[in-house]
């Protein structure tokens, strides 16, 4: 009998031995497996506000949420429409958007204002504010004898360029309320127009009407930037850099196939047409706005010291900016330079 409970106690610790060994087994592949394979961490999320009702001219942006792009840079990405009442600025200063999509009148004002903000890159090569006039205008420099229509924000960054570079004079100038009726109506009326919607529109009304894009006469400012405060980038470096890189993988993919793009943009803007979606398309094409400039051999959203410093020059001749202000503050490079997004 003692020899039987003896081996029957052997038993039993045999098996709480092979027990514990399993179980210690399994821990260790549970820590090598651990150590091998990178830990599982949230997408980390940034919200980005555009300049204005969704539309074409946003369109790489949409597309990188559309087809994943964000998400295969680990960012999960919430975009929020801006609009006429929309203070974009104090909204990005206040902690309310992580990024915005902002212009370089806007961002060096701010500067000069004591707002730390700064561009991480330029979606647009050019600005796609131009003037659109009766077909007997052949330049910009056809202009003297002509109304042109000006809305207030153009009193601010193209009109003083547009004086100074033509001589045109204030007693030409009219508000521009967005209403085309008097372009219409005066064959002599010129008015200012951006290439994928009064153009459009007046396509759409059979008027015989030119187009005429102000960088193509010199007008130096980027458009369509990616501004974001510098604590952001101070703190966030590797957040910017994946959104930056991600946006201009967005922008090339759109302009390749914009339909994933388009259908988040209606979703956002139901009185976005088809018809005008691909109008505008066909005009960042056309146009080069994305693709052309320093994009071409840099990569899609690229910046340069030199493009500033003309803006900066400008702003400062039109007494629209105070010659004392730290326009190297407005913008870095260092992101969109590591980026090599080519077209």
């Amino acid at each position: 009998m003692r020899i039987s409970h003896l081996l029957s106690r052997l038993a039993v610790s045999a098996r709480s031995f092979a027990t514990r060994s399993a179980a210690a087994a399994t821990l260790a592949g549970a820590v090598a497996v651990a150590l091998i394979a990178p830990p599982a961490h949230a997408d980390d999320h940034v919200s980005l506000l555009t300049s204005w009702y969704a539309q074409a001219e946003h369109g790489g942006f949409y597309q990188a949420v559309a087809t994943g792009i964000y998400k295969k840079y680990g960012l999960d990405v919430t975009i929020r429409m801006g609009g006429p009442q929309v203070n974009g600025m104090q909204l990005l200063a206040g902690g309310q958007a992580d990024f915005l999509l902002g212009y370089d009148f806007q961002v060096l004002s701010g500067v000069e204002a004591g707002i730390p903000v700064t561009t991480v890159a330029a979606a647009f090569q050019y600005d796609p504010q131009g003037m659109m006039t009766h077909a007997d205008v052949t330049s910009l420099a056809g202009l003297k004898n002509k109304t042109i229509l000006v809305a207030g924000s153009g009193r601010t960054t193209w009109w003083p360029w547009l004086k100074a570079k033509y001589g045109y004079t204030e007693a030409q100038a009219r508000p521009y309320t967005f209403n085309l009726q008097p372009f219409f109506a005066d064959p002599n009326v010129a008015m200012q127009a951006y290439p994928s919607s009064e153009t459009f529109q007046a396509e759409q009304a059979h008027a015989n009407a030119h187009f005429f894009l102000f960088a193509d006469d010199g007008y130096p400012p980027y458009n369509t930037t990616i501004v974001t405060m510098r604590d952001t980038v101070k703190n966030r470096p590797d957040v910017v850099a994946r959104f930056v890189k991600a946006s201009m993988e967005g922008w090339k993919s759109y302009l390749n196939d914009p339909a994933p793009g388009n259908a988040l943009i209606k979703k956002d803007n139901p009185q976005m047409s088809d018809a005008q979606l691909a109008y505008g398309v066909a005009q960042l094409k056309k146009l080069k706005l994305v693709t052309g400039g320093d994009a071409a051999t840099q990569g899609i959203g690229t910046m340069t010291d030199a493009r500033w410093k003309k803006t900066f020059d400008y702003m400062v001749d039109a007494r629209l900016l105070k010659p004392a202000t730290d326009y190297h503050a407005a913008y870095t490079l260092q992101f969109i330079q590591n980026a090599k997004v080519m077209p």
